[in-house]
């Protein structure tokens, strides 16, 4: 086998870094594929990981902490045939694997670390018929060398896609134009989200905000965006910019998720806490924010003064918007399909709910973990029932957030 160039200049393989794999006269730009299940072992100072593809691609590697993860992104790698569970239990060394699209033309495999762990060595090489075989060596290292040496290289390859333009800050609106929803489809790509016999939350809630905004724009008085089109991971600071740059009137972040014990069923309707209404919720919003971590985001900031004080100050007036809008979401859905949690109005610390300029809710339409609700979710009629709920909540609020706009405004 001849060894490939790692190209592009980039060859950081102590885990500040990263590697992409070119081969000189191979077509680098056709999709990928595994010939064979990932082999990931332990070994005595770390772990193995080797993945046969039928051909290279370009590609890097790095790690980054909090947790420990091995983060491999490749230009564009089918990944049928990596069972994700199967991967984790075959060793002690990783905890859990996750992979898929990461964004257009991109896909990621994250590997989270049961220690830490630094790339010894990594290196992709043809192995004839145009086919190639990614092997990449992790020796275990002290806490303080890992975090030291973890971090995403600087790449043109791989620049940072979140950053958009904002427009002019956008006045409350008084219903004298069409209201403009920000529906969030939750997690997608790399992150599916909730899976119980079959059903992949990520899918699940696409296929609802496709349905959603149908209903909302045949009824007309409604403009509608997504932050996702497709089966794509989002980071949860960029679906919050992309409502920002629509101008939404509007955000509503569409779920539904599992629960590993109880038997909950329904609808819940949340909306932004730093204090969870209770243990469910607050397991909730973990599990969600842990997506950003999943797909090896790095989501530190720092925060300035200022800005938290006037983050706050807009808050004041948005909360008790949000809430209003809760209650409205609450029983429309109620209305229209008599599923809804026990306790159908929540609060919890979600992230992608801490636009502070924008009346936010994120609605957990059911339970994957419930047959109940599995099979409502799965019943198209069920879901136009709740999409007509849904509607109804949003023409309710947004007459009455209207007048109230007018009455504050004379």
């Amino acid at each position: 086998m001849r060894r490939l160039w790692l190209g592009l200049v980039l060859c950081w393989l102590t885990g500040i870094g990263g590697a992409f794999a070119q081969a000189s006269g191979q077509d680098l730009t056709a999709l990928a594929r595994l010939t064979e299940a990932p082999v990931l072992e332990d070994r005595h100072d770390g772990l193995s990981l080797q993945m046969s593809l039928t051909q290279p691609v370009p590609w890097r590697v790095y790690t980054l902490d909090a947790p420990p993860r091995l983060v491999l992104d490749f230009s564009e790698l089918d990944f049928t045939g990596a069972d994700r569970a199967t991967m984790a239990d075959a060793v002690t060394g990783v905890a859990t694997v996750n992979h898929g699209l990461w964004r257009p033309g991109w896909t990621r495999m994250v590997l989270e670390l049961a220690a830490p762990m630094v790339v010894d060595q990594a290196g992709m090489t043809t192995a004839g018929a145009g086919a190639a075989i990614l092997q990449i060596d992790l020796t275990a290292v002290s806490a303080e060398v890992f975090a030291a040496r973890a971090g995403a290289p600087a790449s043109a390859v791989f620049a940072d896609e979140t950053g958009l333009d904002l427009p002019a800050a956008r006045t409350r609106q008084t219903g004298d134009r069409p209201l403009k929803v920000v529906l969030d489809p939750g997690h997608g790509g790399i992150d599916p989200g909730a899976e119980a016999e079959g059903v992949v939350e990520a899918h699940l809630v696409l296929t609802f905000a496709h349905e959603l905004r149908e209903l909302l724009l045949r009824t007309g008085g409604f403009d509608v965006v997504l932050t996702r089109e497709d089966d794509r991971f989002v980071p949860l600071e960029t679906r919050v910019t992309i409502a920002r740059h629509a101008g939404a009137d509007v955000f509503l972040s569409l779920h539904a998720d599992a629960l590993a014990q109880g038997r909950a069923t329904g609808a819940t309707v949340y909306t932004l806490s730093e204090d969870a209404s209770d243990i469910a919720s607050q397991k909730l919003a973990e599990r969600h924010d842990r997506s950003d971590l999943l797909a090896g985001v790095d989501l530190s900031r720092h925060d300035d003064e200022v800005a938290l004080v006037l983050m706050d100050m807009a808050r004041r007036e948005t909360t008790p918007r949000s809430l209003a809008l809760a209650a409205a979401l609450v029983q429309g859905i109620h209305s229209s399909t008599q599923s809804t949690y026990k306790t159908p109005q929540l609060q919890a610390g979600f992230s992608v709910l801490k636009a502070p300029d924008i009346p936010s809710a994120l609605i957990e339409l059911g339970f994957l973990t419930s047959k109940a609700d599995r099979e409502k979710l799965v019943d198209p009629a069920w879901r136009a029932k709740a999409a007509e709920g849904i509607r109804d909540a949003l023409q309710y609020w947004a007459i009455q957030d209207a007048a109230e706009a007018v009455r504050l405004r004379q």
